[in-house]
């Protein structure tokens, strides 16, 4: 008889796709997208893309942004670059200085033009450079604006003419192109995931009518986990920005259609098996809904321990990415199921599951696969391990440091043309400055300080420009430095700076700016790295051993996993550099790429291992190994491709940050599909045998342990 735990789940499954509960289910997701749809459609305005919803809370260059607020509004500044190689003509100063008066009286998107600076020229007899500095206030609407606000700017000076170049640059026209570069990103990453969820399930189910109800289901999720996370950004300070929007779109596609897979090849299997499709639905979820629901727990449980990261932005992505694989899970559990009941066995047209036919998968490609490997499994996954092994001395080649403004993007956009002529003729760190602060009354030592520290430009230091001098006895000051504010050298310099301010006595001087807040970046990331890398490993390892109710099984899956992970990142490293010519990738790179590899890759075990666990109460293991691979190797094949396709939609973005995320997770999902399941962990269980459930009984009592697959005949 079934314990009270499996008559619970049966009942919660007949409650799902019951005669007439079907319906109510149906009805109360349309009620959900009634009410989602239009809060959906609110998020990107309540996305905060300001440095401190990126910065750690705790760095110093975040108290240096929050107390200048005080000193004067939030303002970041872009800079027109004028240059003629031969040197600027009399005509080309004429223009200047008449750029300078109209942008002098722009007001147009917080552009604070009379507080326009400049021209400043190279040189004073022959120059050939020049640039103007024009602030933008950045306040709470600022990085939706910063477009527009440069745009208008543009619209003042014109571009480039007769020889003379003329280019916005600075911040504020890096911080344009990256807005225009995540423009729109919710949509193209919505239509890319949609493109390949859809390609892929007609590749999958052979049918153009099945594949309707998983898209419904998990556009249906989409929206309902937007409206939730919209609601707890604008009412209980959820942070949300362009980051973790755009994940949450290729999450949720990806994960959902993953379970949608799983369900639906069961639900197949059922119905070959029971005449009444609502028994074979119940059965379905009754089988699939553990592997389901443990799989998206490991997901959520991986993303909640974002929660600990010092990142803001990493933290922030943790619940974002947990609600929506939860709402993605719940929808593929309630929705989907009464949708397909409801339809009834013609929505698999034109290869419909009639009762009593034959389980194709039973005889399929898979079969033979698992036949061929139970010939001479430790061979294969030592020889497995190796190749894996191999690969994974690519890491050698990773340069995961930060990348430059210019190396962020694939191409060369306005103001990274700029930057390059900028530093050309002025010193390299113009538009980036040092930004210090510290009490008044040792205001004069901490000058001296920051002007003799090696890498500042002599006689740079100044009180910004249309800021309070002093605030509540605090003086602020601006030091240009002699290398770009993205480079590492400018870091090296804000490290001297630091340690030179920091011995002033009594002077609680603190050192922030754009340069500052990537070297606090990169600190809190790496520390991010070395915390939650293993944190992440033991919340799986924890689900892996509750789901199989084992050690050995659960400690071989996460050496296959952090093994595929190491060979996704080798080759990774490999292609950036020799085939996409990338310079290098972000601090946080390794670290996303780990989590969704290991939170999303293990999906995959834990169908397999599942299912091979079932049968193997029946069978015994090594017979289980095989059926558990014919019965899941097509669906968790589909799944992979699915979430490889989805995370490869990442790259449309022209990002390089977010394009390499997406290759290395596309790459490592489709190790995971293709070689660590099919080959590497299935030989491991074919050659371990029963030991693979210690301290289970099964490892004791195993009913197929004497029956092992004998080896097919060699072929001639």
């Amino acid at each position: 008889m079934p314990d009270v735990q499996q008559r619970r789940r049966q009942g919660v499954a007949r409650l799902v796709c019951g005669r007439r509960t079907k319906w109510l289910i149906v009805a109360f997701w349309l009620i959900v997208l009634v009410v989602a749809a239009p809060l959906a459609g609110k998020l990107t305005d309540a996305q905060d893309n300001d440095a401190t919803s990126w910065l750690p809370s705790s760095a110093e260059s975040t108290q240096v942004w929050e107390e200048s607020k005080g000193f004067r509004p939030e303002i970041i500044t872009a800079i027109v670059v004028y240059a003629r190689e031969s040197g600027l003509t009399g005509a080309d100063r004429t223009r200047i200085a008449e750029d300078k008066q109209q942008l002098m009286t722009l007001r147009a998107h917080g552009v604070r033009g009379a507080e326009t600076r400049g021209p400043v020229y190279d040189s004073q007899n022959a120059p050939a450079a020049a640039q103007i500095f024009v602030p933008i206030t950045m306040d709470e609407d600022g990085w939706e604006r910063i477009g527009p606000a440069v745009d208008s700017v543009r619209d003042v000076v014109g571009g480039s003419e007769g020889g003379l170049a003329v280019h916005i640059t600075g911040p504020g026209g890096v911080a344009a192109d990256s807005a225009d570069a995540f423009s729109g990103i919710d949509s193209t990453l919505l239509f890319a995931a949609l493109a390949v969820v859809i390609v892929m399930l007609l590749i999958t189910y052979r049918s153009p009518t099945l594949l309707v109800l998983p898209v419904l289901a998990v556009v249906a999720a989409l929206l309902a986990a937007q409206a939730v996370i919209y609601l707890l950004a604008a009412h209980a300070g959820l942070t949300v920005n362009g980051q973790s929007a755009g994940i949450l779109t290729v999450l949720v596609f990806g994960a959902g259609t993953d379970y949608a897979l799983l369900l639906v090849a069961r639900y197949r299997e059922e119905l070959r098996r029971h005449e009444d499709r609502h028994e074979a639905m119940a059965r379905a979820l009754h089988r699939a809904g553990p592997a389901v629901l443990a799989s998206s727990g490991t997901v959520v449980l991986s993303m909640l321990v974002l929660l600990v990261a010092e990142m803001n932005s990493t933290r922030g992505l943790g619940p974002v990415a947990a609600i929506g694989v939860a709402v993605a899970l719940i929808a593929m559990l309630t929705l989907l199921p009464a949708l397909l009941v409801i339809f009834g066995r013609w929505v698999f047209w034109p290869v419909i599951p009639h009762f009593g036919s034959d389980e194709p998968t039973e005889h399929g490609f898979w079969a033979r696969t698992g036949e061929r490997l139970a010939v001479r499994p430790r061979k294969i996954w030592v020889a497995t391990a190796l190749v894996l092994a191999a690969l994974s001395l690519g890491l050698i080649q990773l340069r995961a440091a930060g990348l430059s403004n210019a190396d962020s993007f694939p191409d060369k956009p306005d103001s990274i043309v700029g930057q390059e002529i900028q530093h050309q003729y002025f010193p390299a760190g113009s538009g980036s400055p040092l930004v210090v602060i510290a009490d008044l009354g040792k205001g004069a030592q901490v000058r001296r300080a920051v002007e003799t520290t090696p890498g500042v430009v002599p006689g740079s230091l100044v009180v910004p420009p249309g800021a309070k001098p002093v605030n509540d006895g605090r003086v602020i000051f601006e030091a240009t430095m002699t290398d770009p504010g993205d480079s590492e050298q400018a870091e090296q310099t804000v490290e001297r700076v630091r340690d030179a301010v920091h011995q002033v006595p009594d002077a609680d001087a603190q050192v922030g700016g754009d340069t500052a807040a990537l070297l606090d970046m990169d600190a809190a990331t790496r520390h991010d790295n070395l915390l939650i890398i293993p944190l992440v490993l033991l919340v799986v390892l924890i689900v892996l051993m509750l789901v199989l109710r084992a050690l050995v099984a659960p400690l071989l899956l996460i050496a296959t996993v952090v093994l595929s992970f190491a060979a996704a990142l080798g080759i990774s490293a490999l292609v950036f550099r020799y085939v996409f010519d990338y310079a290098g990738e972000t601090t946080d790179f390794p670290l996303f790429v780990f989590v969704f590899l290991v939170a999303l890759g293990i999906d995959y075990n834990i169908f397999l291992t599942t299912r091979i666990r079932e049968e193997a109460l029946h069978q015994g293991t090594r017979a289980g190994v095989l059926t558990g691979l014919a019965a899941t190797g097509a669906v968790i094949t589909s799944a992979g491709l699915v979430l490889a396709g989805t995370f490869a939609a990442l790259g449309t973005l022209p990002v390089v940050a977010f394009a390499e995320i997406g290759f290395a997770v596309a790459l490592g999902v489709l190790l995971d599909t293709f070689v660590v399941r099919s080959v590497l962990v299935t030989s491991l269980f074919l050659d371990i045998g029963p030991a693979v459930w210690w301290p289970h009984r099964l490892a004791h009592e195993d009913g197929g342990a004497a029956r092992r697959p004998e080896a097919p005949a060699a072929q001639p």
